[in-house]
């Protein structure tokens, strides 16, 4: 026993004389003897030039307390190589890929037994870096033997240090070309470097500055990397601070992000989220990201006059990435969302595009919207998306307030659903759907009106400020198009309203008769209301045109009809109104009205032959008679009461699709039916049930 204990003792001195011997010799080694070996290995290895063209020295580090096994009572070298260049693949656009002033490289030796080269810190002095990736998705970063096999050695790298120097990203498949300039600083703790970027993406210029950590940790464990940092994106603004600890990875990246520009179409090509050319807007909010999900949590901001808060989340799913959350405005201007619609934003909000693309201008002499919906990025995106307006601002000529919507996109299929405000004192439903798969677009809509006041309703016409009158209706409409002016041209439905319980301006029903007596009677004493029996409207829209089947409205006083139609693909209103007074009046001119011309000019006025007969006849009269020159004048009321009743009995069904042109199901071209909005209602119209 004693002599196998001697000869251990022995053998394991001889093995630390080894160890200490091979120390010594590695530390008074003249390195620069074995660059040739050490380029010519590498180049090999990497099949690329490889060389150190300055000093190479190496450096004993002492053992990693939290290294593994034999690591952590092993010292560490660390080789420092000054003037160091790796070259690039033959197809390389720039002839190397890095140049640096000096590396200082440490190595852990106990993964070399197992063809790992782990260096737990790399610190570069002034490095020169391009970074390439051509179209067809080669990169100069990614290092594979020409065989095509994987190499056998695996590199890691745990902690990576940057003094100044210069970093260029070339992308030809998303044509980026960025180069960031690095600058050390002192004094501004945890921040040790400094930066500028320039370059383009897309097109578009690229600017940015900002600040880091000098210590980027490539790995998870746990070290934040701080980063404080403003870029401009073409027209886009976007600034972050915050940290992150993997690079690649991005874990636990928490920031707070800033974005602005004059419309969100821009961050397109940014970030792959289709959005909604809008005024401009500015927000911000906590930006937190997981792996395949990003969260943008309890933001702020504003679109052109409205503010918006809310949480929105984006994950990375497959066949498409899903956009969701709730969005909260407390003051909402309605021009704002006119994008949304297709509708032109006046001035400088109308510029907007994607990357400056502008929409086509407004006709002069049209009124319906004719700009575009951008339905070819329907299908490259996923959303469910509710939407809060809590004050809306429209101006004077129609009060709208609490907008509720539920957005929906299914690959390319676009849904609101509901889409409801409360308008004139009463409540808007509807439900949307446009299917951009289709070429044109097809669109379906579903609307229910409910208790609007006419005397908020029309709150700029004086003879309807004192009306008690609700208006009640329903729509549906199908048709196809790309644009709002399109699908009202072509579309296929009913349109039904309803007013009744009401009361109307009594001047205004003199008006409309044309009774000259009355209405200076009425001017001189005051006007005052009379009893509304009934008001009802039934169109059938056939290809784009209005056709009135039913159009009356009916008083105490006075009936009055309306016939003709509305073409909504002409913008042209081509209607007769005929009243009927159901009492005497004086000087009164009975004759038909009409409403002609275009939406944007339309032309009222009184049918001429009826009135000239009938001017011509008092005239006549007057001849023989002067006291009989009133006889023509005088309404003896012939006019009778409306069939109310029926129409009431009517507009409880409610409408639908195709209603107007009675085409048949078997029919390939007949749009279908669309269904009720899911909104419920108690009674036709929203009358209490037992109303008459």
């Amino acid at each position: 026993m004693k002599v196998i204990a001697g000869v251990i003792k022995w053998l394991a001195l001889l093995v630390a004389a080894i160890i200490i011997g091979c120390a010594i010799f590695i530390s008074v080694f003249n390195w620069n003897r074995a660059r040739g070996w050490i380029d010519r290995e590498v180049s090999a290895a990497v099949e690329r030039p490889f060389a150190i063209r300055g000093d190479l020295t190496l450096q004993w580090l002492p053992p990693d307390a939290e290294a593994s096994g034999m690591g952590r009572w092993l010292p560490r070298p660390r080789l420092i190589a000054n003037d160091i260049v790796l070259g690039n693949p033959p197809w390389g656009l720039s002839p190397n890929m890095v140049e640096v002033q000096q590396a200082s490289i440490s190595l852990d030796w106990m993964p070399l037994l197992e063809h790992r080269v782990v260096l737990p810190e790399v610190a570069l002095a002034a490095p020169h870096v391009d970074l390439e990736r051509l179209a067809d998705g080669r990169n100069n970063w990614t290092i594979k033997q020409s065989t095509g096999k994987p190499s056998l050695w695996r590199f890691k790298i745990d902690r990576l240090v940057l003094e100044d120097g210069i970093i260029r990203v070339r992308d030809l498949g998303h044509k980026l070309d960025l180069t960031t300039e690095l600058a050390t600083i002192d004094g501004q703790r945890p921040y040790g470097i400094g930066f500028r970027t320039h370059g383009n993406f897309n097109g578009v210029l690229v600017s940015g500055r900002g600040r880091s950590g000098d210590v980027l940790s490539l790995e998870n464990n746990g070290t934040p990397f701080p980063l404080d940092a403003a870029m401009h994106i073409g027209r886009t603004t976007i600034a972050v601070q915050g940290t992150f600890t993997n690079p690649l990875t991005l874990a636990a990246l928490d920031m707070r992000l800033y974005l602005s520009g004059p419309t969100m179409a821009d961050l397109y090509p940014i970030t792959g989220v289709v959005l909604p050319n809008t005024p401009p807007y500015r927000t911000t909010g906590r930006l937190v990201h997981s792996p395949r999900t990003w969260r943008y949590e309890q933001f702020t901001g504003q679109v052109g006059s409205s503010d918006l808060s809310g949480t929105l989340t984006y994950h990375a799913d497959q066949p498409r990435p899903l956009l969701e959350g709730a969005v909260v405005s407390n003051l909402l201007r309605l021009a704002d969302l006119g994008p949304l619609i297709g509708a032109q934003t006046p001035g400088k909000h109308a510029s907007g595009g994607d990357l400056g693309r502008k929409p086509p201008p407004q006709p002069p002499g049209k009124v319906l919207p004719v700009a575009p919906f951008n339905t070819d990025r329907w299908r490259a995106l996923d959303a469910d998306v509710k939407f809060t307006g809590r004050k809306i601002i429209r101006g004077k000529d129609l009060p709208i307030e609490n907008l509720v919507t539920h957005l929906l996109l299914r690959d390319g299929v676009l849904s609101l659903d509901p889409l409801q405000f409360g308008v004139a004192g009463g409540q808007m439903v509807s439900n949307i759907t446009l299917d951009g798969r289709a070429t044109p677009m097809r669109a379906r809509m579903q609307m229910s009106l409910r208790h609007l006041k006419i005397k908020k309703l029309l709150p700029e016409v004086n003879l309807m400020k004192t009306s008690l009158g609700e208006v009640n209706g329903d729509v549906a409409l199908d048709g196809t198009g790309n644009s709002v002016a399109a699908l009202l041209g072509s579309s296929n439905g009913e349109v039904k309203a309803l007013v009744d319980r009401g009361s109307i301006s009594k001047l205004l029903t003199e008006y409309l008769g044309l009774n000259v007596g009355n209405i200076v009677f009425y001017k001189l004493f005051g006007d005052k209301q009379i009893e509304m029996r009934c008001a009802a409207a039934d169109f059938g829209v056939d290809n784009g045109v209005m056709n009135a089947r039913t159009f009356v409205i009916d008083t105490a006083d006075m009936s009055i009809g309306v016939k003709g139609k509305i073409d909504m693909k002409n913008e042209r209103f081509d209607l007769d109104i005929k009243p009927e007074p159901k009492h005497f009046g004086i000087l009164s001119l009975r004759s038909p009205l009409y409403v002609k011309g275009t939406f944007k000019h339309p032309d009222v006025g009184v049918d001429a032959g009826t009135l000239l007969a009938r001017a011509g006849g008092a005239i006549a009269l007057g001849i023989v008679a002067p006291v009989s020159a009133l006889l023509p004048l005088l309404e003896t009321g012939p006019g009778e009461n409306s069939p109310c009743h029926k129409l009431l009995k009517a507009m409880e069904h409610p409408a639908s699709v195709g209603g107007a042109t009675g085409r048949g199901s078997g029919n390939a071209a007949s749009p279908p039916t669309v269904h009720a909005p899911s909104a419920q209602v108690t009674g036709p119209f929203g009358r209490p049930d037992g109303a008459p």
